[in-house]
């Protein structure tokens, strides 16, 4: 069974590079650009990890990281351009499990979602292949 990884990012072309990329990497990415359907989309399909942008109009990362923690311990992996100390510390504060500052190479970012694997699929199984040609 596929891995599927819901990307929230207020960017389309953000969700839409993310998408392919985890697509490559045996992943079943899903998108949306909007926090609040994020929210809605993590008890819809219950994912097995998000990608999560802190800069978004409506509902800011933050706010929607707390919303999830509420009644989910989906892995949730902040990717975002603000990478002061102040930021990603209050991400960790609000239930971030991790955080990847942009831009990020597809290696890194590849084996960060990598290591959330073990906690819905156990040891052994569930990790995606890194893509046959990188860009970094």
């Amino acid at each position: 069974m596929a891995i599927t990884v819901l990307c929230i990012d207020d960017e389309e072309g953000i969700t839409d590079l993310l998408a392919a990329v985890l697509k490559s990497a045996g992943y079943k990415p899903i998108t949306t650009n909007s926090g609040e359907r994020g929210i809605a989309m993590v008890r819809e399909h219950n994912p097995d990890i998000v990608i999560l942008d802190l800069m978004m109009p409506e509902v800011n990362g933050w706010d929607v990281c707390e919303a999830i923690r509420a009644f989910s311990k989906v892995p949730i992996l902040i990717l975002s351009a603000l990478d002061s100390p102040v930021y990603v510390e209050k991400a960790l504060n609000a239930g971030a499990d991790d955080f990847l500052s942009k831009p990020v190479g597809l290696s890194l970012f590849l084996a960060t979602v990598n290591k959330f694997l073990p906690r819905k699929t156990g040891p052994t199984g569930g990790r995606a292949r890194m893509p046959a040609q990188s860009s970094e």
